[in-house]
């Protein structure tokens, strides 16, 4: 909104500086008698469901009082949202670009993390963790060493067989966020439900707390050998017999 000037002064004064025309509107004042066109009912008109105080709007999906679709279709399945993970995905054939054009680099002393996938702009964002894929496993030419949350087995079968290796170990949401941001004062969590101690502790998934990778992996640290020799005791403990 630019203000006007008087014409009549010939320089800009504070005294005539006006708005434009037609930018500024007196406010309604409602319920102040009949004589100002809103008194009375206040331009709501008579009863009805907009008249009425506090129901002015109905709630998103109201139709009227008849069944609303949201009621008309069943519903199926379950989804626990505490429990559940959302994975940022990445296939071979975008980390072997990564690698080819030398925006990343690996080794078995050094693996791809999170954070080297995020900082080299390979993913965009993190969330609970990185799942590899194997879409361009068929062309995988160069060996890569990486430490995702999962993979998937034709993954796991297509860089092992290139020379590479995949060692998948847990992450919550805090050892994720120190992950990415490149913290190490915190302690490494540990898978607590047991859906994920099986998952990590099973050789087939590569997970790092298997007795298999704490044998292959090249660096181990000493928490990870003692939270293997833990959560593994339950497969050869048995019962006392009567």
């Amino acid at each position: 909104m630019l203000p006007t000037v008087r014409v009549s002064s010939s320089r800009v004064h504070l005294f005539n500086l006006h708005p434009s025309a037609g930018s500024r509107h007196t406010q309604k004042r409602l319920g102040r008698g009949r004589s100002s066109g809103l008194g009375k009912t206040s331009g709501r008109g008579h009863k009805g469901q907009k008249a009425r105080s506090g129901n002015g709007k109905p709630k998103a999906g109201f139709e009227g009082g008849q069944t609303t679709i949201s009621k008309l279709f069943p519903k199926k399945g379950f989804t626990n949202s505490i429990n559940g993970k959302t994975y940022a995905p990445v296939n071979l054939d975008r980390i072997a670009h990564w690698i080819e054009q030398g925006r990343l680099t690996s080794s078995p002393e050094n693996p791809i993390t999170a954070r080297e996938l995020v900082m080299s702009g390979c993913i965009h964002n993190a969330r609970d963790g990185v799942k590899l894929l194997g879409d361009g496993a068929e062309n995988l030419k160069v060996q890569i060493h990486i430490t995702p949350s999962r993979a998937s087995k034709s993954a796991i079968e297509a860089v092992e067989k290139s020379g590479g290796s995949v060692f998948c170990r847990y992450y919550n949401r805090l050892s994720m966020y120190d992950c990415v941001k490149g913290r190490t004062d915190h302690i490494d969590a540990a898978p607590t439900r047991r859906q994920d101690i099986e998952w990590y502790t099973n050789w087939r998934n590569r997970g790092y707390l298997a007795p298999e990778s704490i044998a292959k992996m090249p660096s181990v640290q000493e928490r990870w050998r003692q939270l293997s020799d833990q959560l593994t005791r339950f497969k050869n403990e048995e019962f006392a017999k009567r």
